[in-house]
């Protein structure tokens, strides 16, 4: 199935559609006769990677089942200004009620997936990974994630039931109990009954190597020098996977990469990139 054709896509156009025309559109209703017929473009006006097109086909077809929309540029294309999108036929009334919802999520996730795009680019040619976090905007995650995926970079947890992450202040409540980054994997490793991948987050040489020896999955270095994740990752010699986080940018991240960490990821993905500029032209 489709991501667009999922309950929870759906039910967010339709919560999306609500804030916007809950009260009607009283200007396209009280200045376009309701059997006018148009067409439209979706126009690119900056470079980028595209990503939502689908939902915003239909964000259109949910306000008007009988417009048609032709897609001709799809989800993970590079586009230029001027590059024509999708072409929109049906009543005016209905384009014009759509128009910004659909464009919402259309820049949005383009928005999110050029960026990411960015990164991958910025790393190309060394063995690591560009993951996103969950620091994305409420109820939008499943489509800020699909974002991250079509520019190129994979997804970090999806919530807190997808994985283990030991973050600081988990270690800050443990260590009032007196225990040690050793016992509180141990401790981890008791209590879930799946085969969930355990991570800690360590902000030392130290804490690194000892978290290598307790068998932990995935060890994440946060906003450590690049002299300190060099020599974490050389310490840890293969034992668990190297995650790079804190501080991360484009002009700083094939440095880091650099250092021979396996993933860098990257709150920035989805908690404030720049919206990809696309409009809507009717002919």
């Amino acid at each position: 199935m489709a991501l667009s054709d999922t309950p929870q896509v759906k039910q967010l156009i339709a919560q999306a559609l609500a804030e916007d025309l809950g009260w009607g559109d009283v200007t396209t209703e009280a200045l376009v006769p309701d059997t006018q017929q148009g067409k439209a473009s979706i126009i690119a006006k900056a470079r980028g990677t595209i990503a939502g097109v689908e939902i915003a086909k239909q964000v259109f077809l949910k306000v008007d089942p009988r417009l048609k929309m032709d897609i001709l540029v799809k989800d993970g294309t590079e586009v230029k200004p001027r590059d024509v999108i999708a072409r929109i036929e049906g009543k005016t009334s209905s384009i014009l009620k759509a128009e910004r919802v659909a464009l919402n999520f259309l820049q949005h996730l383009s928005g999110i997936a050029s960026e990411t795009a960015r990164y991958v680019q910025a790393v190309k040619g060394l063995p690591v990974s560009i993951t996103d976090t969950r620091k994305t905007i409420p109820v939008l995650r499943t489509l800020e994630k699909y974002a991250v995926q079509i520019g190129g970079g994979k997804n970090h947890r999806m919530h807190l039931g997808d994985g283990v992450l030991i973050k600081d202040n988990h270690l800050a409540a443990l260590r009032k109990q007196g225990l040690s980054i050793k016992e509180v994997i141990a401790r981890a490793r008791q209590k879930i009954t799946t085969k969930l991948k355990v991570e800690i987050e360590v902000k030392t040489i130290e804490e690194a190597i000892e978290a290598a020896e307790s068998g932990v999955d995935v060890i994440m270095l946060d906003n450590m020098n690049l002299k300190d994740m060099r020599q974490a990752v050389q310490l840890i010699k293969g034992r668990a996977l190297t995650e790079a986080s804190g501080g991360i940018n484009l002009k700083r991240v094939r440095a880091v990469a650099g250092t021979g960490v396996d993933l860098i990821s990257i709150g920035a993905l989805t908690h404030s990139p720049k919206a990809l500029d696309i409009s809507l032209e009717l002919d």
